[in-house]
């Protein structure tokens, strides 16, 4: 049992020894430090891209013989939109024609829509030339054919 404790004790003063000889060494120390940087960057920027809306052009009434027409285009710098209508010169023969034939003028009626050269030239192939100055039948087609230039075109 001494044998331990001489063990013991020696470990002990051998640990002591060794901490006293570890301290740490303190000094005192000033460093001054200057930096100078110089950077480039790059910047992205997204951005929606502009844009040019075309007007909205729109006809109410459907017994109106007018077509609506509108567009637009766009670039990164220019935009641009348009709008406008166009008449049916068609659709106001055949609106024409009707109210003549509502009217009990039959024949004025169809003077009308022979103004178009596609229903000339049915009339003729049926037989029956359109009217021509109070005209109607084979002295009808007598004066289409001793006046050709008044033909539709």
């Amino acid at each position: 049992m001494k044998k331990i404790i001489s063990v013991i004790a020696t470990a002990v003063f051998m640990m002591a020894s060794a901490s006293a000889q570890s301290d740490p060494i303190v000094t005192d120390s000033t460093s001054r430090s200057t930096s100078d940087s110089t950077s480039n960057s790059t910047t992205k920027v997204i951005s929606p891209p502009p844009s040019a809306i075309s007007p909205a052009v729109t006809v109410i009434n459907s017994d109106v013989c007018v077509v609506g027409y509108s567009g637009a285009a766009q670039t990164q710098v220019l935009g641009i939109s348009f709008g406008g209508a166009s008449r049916d010169e068609n659709c106001e023969r055949l609106k024409i024609a009707r109210s003549l034939y509502d009217m009990g003028m039959k024949v004025a009626a169809v003077s009308a829509l022979c103004q178009d050269r596609r229903v000339y030239d049915a009339m003729i192939m049926a037989g029956t030339p359109c009217p021509i100055d109070g005209k109607i039948g084979a002295s009808a087609k007598e004066a289409w054919d001793s006046e050709p230039k008044r033909q539709p075109k």
